[in-house]
């Protein structure tokens, strides 16, 4: 998730500012931003002798059901010569139980661009495993809410484990 840094009040976080962004209609222009800087980033990192590595980028509900999402990572994956491989999209359950259909047909059009798509705070919101099974998913990013209580709640390690288990027999990571 983006965070800012702004002068003289420090790290300002994304639950502080996303919701005016999208109410203000400026959701769409800051996440094509976050999406070709991260891009961007990673090609500078492997330019000057880093290793390859994948970034991550939230991807809001609003953003995915704009008209032309699909070609703008495209267009930005071009633009910044960043291999697909290395960006992975982060959505929730919840935009992805949005009209399901239009749902597969936006992910299976990314995926093919060798894009990752990662389910986002995995186990919070519909789960539904038969969803599992028709999303092009690679990645289950299990739900802070569950991590968080693992060393005190005997039923989260369990529901953090049963998922890991989900994941690893989906060939999920």
């Amino acid at each position: 998730l983006i965070r800012w840094q702004k002068p003289g009040h420090g790290w300002v976080y994304p639950t502080d500012f996303i919701g005016v962004a999208e109410d203000s209609g400026l959701i769409v222009p800051l996440s094509k931003w976050v999406l070709a800087q991260a891009c961007r980033q990673a090609c500078a990192w492997q330019a000057a002798g880093l290793p390859r590595l994948c970034m991550s980028v939230n991807v809001s509900a609003i953003d995915f059901r704009q008209r032309g999402f699909v070609e703008g990572i495209e267009q930005v994956l071009k633009q910044t010569g960043l291999d697909p491989s290395l960006l992975e999209l982060e959505i929730t359950e919840g935009v992805l139980m949005q009209n399901v259909d239009a749902t597969v047909t936006a992910l299976n059009r990314i995926k093919a661009m060798g894009v990752r798509l990662a389910i986002d705070d995995f186990g919070t919101g519909y789960s539904s495993l038969s969803y599992l099974r028709r999303f092009p998913i690679d990645v289950l990013k299990i739900d802070q809410s569950f991590i968080r209580g693992l060393s005190r709640d005997i039923n989260d390690a369990a529901l953090v484990s049963a998922i890991i288990s989900l994941g690893k027999s989906l060939k999920l990571t």
